[in-house]
């Protein structure tokens, strides 16, 4: 009998002979991981087996490097994926800790419940915790704070976050606070900003989270950025990036010269309406933007020369401005969330 599939999607997958990093289409199995070259391929480029194997979440090997996992084989060889958010990073883990334990308790892999118990876990959840501290309503706020001639956008002070876990009781007091969020910035769900909280991350201070009104954070994927006092232009330039992540995932993109397609990580922000693009295998910048408003957004059943497509679950994009861009999901839900997205982030503008 074939080993069932758990989940699939790309990462981005450290080599083991160039260290380079690439997007791959990976396959988690009952058993094993695979990962493909291309999502069409047939053959795996390589397998990696899960019994007796270890994983490492968070992974602080790569300090330039978010959301990085490793695993590592009964050989002693060491597997890196990068996932493009928090979340999914997240996901992947679950998943594959599951398959590890299943594969040692002799079980079929099954998801346990997601209901909630009605007693109070022993330890603290720090996944859930994140998600209440990203409440629109009850959660932290994020703010915009100037420090030595810089703004920071989209972050919170370290004061603010013992703050909150005080009054919402997740802490009996602050050094307890410290230590949880010390956790929470030790598995990424916080990130330092600025030199005083970035030290202090790097083991500078005696605690890597700072109870500091002057110690600046945020939470990844907010569309935090930084800017310094700048000319006129800059803050016209910046002003894409003020808006608010609202969906960011691989895809399939089609060039406009060459007209083949490479996986791209996209983030999709709302008011103002942005949809930017990057090599998911490194660099921070952006390689093109597409401006939403006004823009048409819908699937589509054939290539751009007009000829019925192999691929599926394609859908394009036309701009004000009459560009056109040709991305591909991996699933026909994943189009349609998509395109719903999209939709809805070109009427904010």
């Amino acid at each position: 009998m074939e080993p069932k599939q758990i989940r699939e999607g790309y990462l981005v997958k450290k080599g083991s002979v160039f260290n380079t990093w690439k997007a791959m289409w990976v396959v988690l199995l009952e058993d094993g991981i695979e990962f493909y070259k291309k999502k069409s391929d047939n053959s795996p480029k390589g397998m990696i087996p899960l019994k007796g194997s270890t994983l490492t979440s968070s992974c602080q090997d790569f300090a330039k490097r978010m959301f990085v996992f490793k695993i590592t084989t009964t050989k002693q060889q060491d597997h890196f994926f990068q996932a493009s958010f928090l979340e999914e990073r997240d996901a992947w883990v679950k998943d594959i800790k599951r398959a590890i334990k299943c594969i040692e308790g002799g079980q079929k892999f099954a998801r346990k419940s997601t209901r909630r118990s009605i007693r109070l876990p022993e330890t603290i959840d720090l996944g859930a915790l994140y998600l209440s501290m990203r409440d629109t309503e009850r959660g932290i706020k994020e703010l915009n704070l100037e420090k030595d001639k810089k703004v920071f956008n989209h972050c919170f002070t370290g004061s603010c976050v013992i703050d909150w876990l005080v009054s919402n009781k997740s802490i009996r007091n602050r050094q307890e606070g410290l230590m949880i969020a010390s956790s929470l910035l030790n598995e990424g769900y916080l990130q330092p900003a600025g030199d005083l909280s970035k030290n202090a991350a790097d083991g500078i201070a005696e605690n890597p989270f700072l109870d500091n009104p002057d110690a600046f954070y945020y939470f990844p994927d907010s569309g935090f950025f930084c800017e310094e006092n700048s000319s006129d232009d800059d803050v016209i330039l910046k002003e894409e990036f003020r808006g608010v992540i609202i969906k960011q995932g691989c895809l399939l993109k089609q060039g406009h010269r060459r007209k083949n397609w490479k996986v791209r990580k996209f983030v999709l922000r709302e008011d103002p309406a942005y949809l930017h693009y990057y090599d998911p295998a490194g660099g921070e910048d952006p390689l093109g933007a597409v401006h939403l408003r006004g823009c048409v957004v819908t699937s589509v059943e054939s290539n751009p020369d007009g000829r019925k497509s192999d691929e599926e679950n394609l859908f394009e994009i036309i701009t004000a401005d009459e560009v056109h861009y040709f991305l591909q999901a991996a699933t026909p839900k994943e189009r349609t969330e998509w395109i719903k997205a999209i939709q809805v982030a070109s009427r904010t503008g």
